[in-house]
């Protein structure tokens, strides 16, 4: 179905002994920034949940449906495995800290429009490892990077599921109902045994979490308040009703999810649930604060999550707010910079002629102001004072980004180019003049020295044609170019004075 390449790679890592979270900062680099992907509007799909209840063998389905959509019947053949994110049979959790599918998915959507698609698997909740602090770090987190969190529970919405999920978005309730809110929640009710009073699928789910979220005037005002909470954080609700898999499922020890051993309802439902979540016309772009975000500015908002919650406290709504403007207004500046990059490029990149240093000057002052007018047209957050921060942050990459296109150019240059050899060749003919006409006048320390100096520089020409031959001690090559165009620039200053 995919390469053996694919797999799941860990982008947040738990430390169990210290009960604390780390980004693999890398690892998601190279996920979210494929050049392919980095500018597309990213979709994302995570699975939470208490442990033991099937999450990553749901994403397994999903990532089979991904490869596999184009093709008549995705769900695929009785007799075969089913592979992607690592799960087992058994009482012991399997998955740790957040995980992600290698590959991510590029799909268009009915519109014509092409989006991202990632898929994210998150550690169990409430185990005997994990404290209340870490399952509500690693919920809230999954859910603030999330476009669409599937909440997996077992047989029933219990009170106790409700206040959990209140748990995990405790940290957020003033925070996005202030601001904005988050986008879906689907409640995954697996091993749902009432099918003759809410029928599986979505619509019976839907009359179910209709009846289950409600708030009545008799209830408890505890009780209200957490439906309200819930309410209020979350733009779309949904509820899908899953039957059981069957006994073998359960059961047999050496199960390794075979069509054969699963219940005919079980397979029914998950072929509907599956293309609700990841069809193309039903994929929803991740947003913040009504924007729609791309890969690489989810990288963004990624780093800046993973700060905020590696402290021992758990963090304050406003800690989250500044976070969230930060990530914005980086995304912001990294957007910027890439248009003035990717305009640079056109006229001076790496398979471009030479351009003069005037004209290129005058296209920099350009790019520069269209570029931090497009920062300014970008929808940010954290107020004028805030965002000036990041323009300032912006024009000073921008004319470093200059000065290396300007040095990229001046190598193109045949003339620049054959400054160095053309200096030493220079002080070592002059060297060899003064040292005939000192040695014939009899001052011979001055010749001396004029055929050790001449004798050095035909020392530096060699190391320096060693050096670009080969590619190797560049940082010497580097010395002497430095060298050569200091003496280069003083001698024609004093020739021009």
């Amino acid at each position: 179905m995919y390469s053996s390449s694919v797999l799941p790679v860990q982008i947040v890592v738990a430390d169990e002994e210290e009960h604390s979270f780390s980004l693999q900062e890398e690892v998601l680099e190279r996920l979210l920034l494929q050049e392919e992907v980095q500018d597309l509007q990213v979709v994302v799909v995570s699975v939470a949940g208490a442990f033991r209840k099937g999450k990553s063998f749901l994403l397994d389905f999903m990532l089979r449906y991904m490869y596999r959509k184009s093709f008549g019947s995705w769900i695929g053949c009785g007799d075969e495995p089913l592979t992607g994110f690592k799960w087992r049979g058994g009482c012991e959790r399997e998955t740790t800290g957040i995980l992600a599918w290698s590959e991510v998915f590029v799909v268009e959507k009915p519109d014509g429009s092409k989006v991202a698609v990632l898929l994210i698997d998150t550690q169990g909740a409430f185990d005997s490892q994990s404290t209340i602090k870490d399952c509500a770090t690693l919920f809230a987190l999954s859910t603030m990077t999330s476009s669409v969190q599937v909440y997996n529970l077992s047989q029933n919405i219990q009170e106790d599921d409700l206040q959990h999920l209140q748990v995990g978005i405790s940290l957020l309730g003033s925070f996005y109902s202030s601001c904005f809110t988050l986008q879906t929640l689907m409640f995954l009710i697996r091993d749902w045994s009432y099918p003759y009073e809410h029928p599986y699928g979505l619509e019976g789910g839907r009359n179910f979490l209709e009846k289950r979220l409600h708030v009545k005037q008799n209830q408890h005002e505890e009780l209200q308040n957490v439906r309200k909470h819930i309410h209020s954080c979350f733009s779309n609700i949904e509820c899908f009703l899953l039957p059981h898999p069957g006994l073998k499922v359960a059961t047999n020890p050496r199960f390794d999810g075979r069509l054969s051993d699963i219940d005919e309802d079980f397979k029914k439902q998950l072929v509907n649930l599956v293309p609700t979540l990841l069809s193309p016309e039903n994929l929803v772009e991740k947003e913040i604060g009504g924007v729609k975000i791309t890969c690489r500015e989810l990288l963004h908002y990624f780093k800046a999550y993973m700060k905020i919650y590696q402290g021992e406290e758990l963090p304050h709504p406003k800690s989250m707010l500044q976070a969230t403007a930060e990530a914005n207004n980086l995304a912001a500046v990294a957007g910027a910079k890439d248009v003035y990059n990717k305009s640079m490029e056109q006229i001076c990149g790496g398979d471009k002629p030479y351009i003069s240093p005037t004209e290129l000057e005058r296209r920099h002052v350009e790019l520069r102001q269209a570029s931090v007018r497009h920062f300014r047209s970008v929808k940010k957050m954290g107020g004028e004072d805030f965002c000036r921060r990041y323009q300032e942050q912006l024009e000073v990459e921008l004319d470093e980004a200059y000065t290396n296109f300007s040095k990229h150019n001046d190598g193109k240059n045949i003339f620049y180019a054959a400054r160095t050899p053309a200096t030493l060749f220079a002080v070592m003919f002059v060297m060899y003049v003064v040292s005939l006409v000192t040695g014939f006048v009899g001052i011979s320390s001055v010749a001396t020295l004029c055929n050790l100096v001449m004798g050095v520089a035909l020392t530096a020409l060699c190391v320096w044609a060693y050096v670009k031959y080969s590619g190797e001690f560049r940082e010497v090559g580097g010395v002497i170019d430095q060298v050569a165009e200091t003496l280069w620039e003083q001698v024609s200053n004093w020739v021009l004075m």
